[in-house]
């Protein structure tokens, strides 16, 4: 039988790029391991309409951010009718955009915290005192941009003067921002594999929050608990609330859900179609735990390839 090829799209031009060489490296590691042909593709040396230049037989993608986790990197293999992994064009876009996914977990009764967004047309005139008591917004808040991942571009604001000077700040570079009420608690997060909850990890940051340092450093010594400290029954609940979120934004593949657990109640923060395959990653760390080796997960995501997701 001949030997499927698949081509590996990693790198990219966004701001998760060195994240993204990191995953795909990982992956074609273990690609080449499952006994697959393996060809690489860098869209950030690349022009994404040489795809179609591949005679390949699947994407495996391993892009993080922008262009590859919002719906762009994906319209072109649906155009070119090539099978790809993770999450399709729609609810990858819905899932980066922060505030069509809090509409979503809203809309599915999926408690995630009290927000508000603006962008760089409306920001002087919606960044009021009274539009902050309106929106439910109680100090310390958080403020982020709407589609960035690994935590990019995020502050956590104590007082409106603050709150000013980051908005002023951060709509230099990001045209819409969201802000949220900073939940406190414990931080949870889910693996959901191919339509199925697999575990739930709990990070201890040493830092302020679990910020892009914490996530993908050393150093910053973040201390990984599996499975998280929950009760049976909390623990099962929150696995119920992540396939609920995968499934209310159509994710295929692989998600990662990011909670917040606080005096008996899950925060829903964000859904990740996306997330990270690194040695410091936690969708592996948390399979490896329920017995799927790094090479079998990576087969999981494989086999579940296709177009039309």
């Amino acid at each position: 039988m001949k030997k499927k090829t698949i081509l590996v799209i990693y790198g990219g031009t966004s701001s998760e790029r060195e994240i993204s060489l990191k995953s795909g490296k990982a992956c074609i590691k273990a690609i080449k391991k499952l006994k697959y042909n393996v060809l690489k593709f860098d869209p950030a040396t690349k022009d994404l309409r040489e795809i179609n230049n591949y005679k390949v037989d699947l994407i495996f993608n391993a892009l993080h951010g922008r262009d590859g986790e919002d719906g762009i990197v994906q319209s072109y293999f649906e155009y070119f009718k090539i099978p790809y992994t993770h999450s399709g064009i729609l609810s990858s876009m819905n899932a980066m955009d922060k505030i069509i996914s809090k509409k979503e977990f809203i809309k599915n009764k999926i408690r995630t915290a009290n927000y508000m967004s603006l962008n760089s047309v409306n920001y002087q005139k919606v960044l009021k005192k009274k539009n902050i008591i309106k929106s439910k917004l109680i100090y310390p808040l958080v403020i982020k941009p709407s589609n960035e991942g690994s935590s990019i571009g995020v502050k956590i604001c104590t007082d409106f003067n603050d709150l000013k000077k980051s908005v002023v700040e951060l709509i230099k570079k990001y045209k819409t921002l969201i802000i949220e009420n900073f939940i406190g608690g414990q931080e949870i997060q889910v693996a959901v594999v191919n339509g199925k909850p697999l575990g739930a990890i709990e990070l201890k940051p040493k830092r302020k929050f679990y910020d892009y340092q914490a996530k993908y450093s050393k150093s910053a010594r973040t201390q990984h608990l599996m499975p998280a400290n929950l009760t049976s029954k909390k623990y099962k609940e929150v696995l119920i609330l992540a396939k609920k979120a995968h499934d209310a934004l159509k994710c295929s593949g692989v998600t990662r859900s990011d909670f917040k657990f606080i005096k008996n109640k899950f925060y829903l923060l964000e859904i990740n179609t996306q997330p990270g395959m690194t040695d410091l990653s936690l969708v592996p760390e948390i399979a490896k735990y329920c017995g799927i080796s790094f090479n079998a997960l990576v087969r999981n995501i494989i086999n579940d390839a296709s177009i039309k997701r």
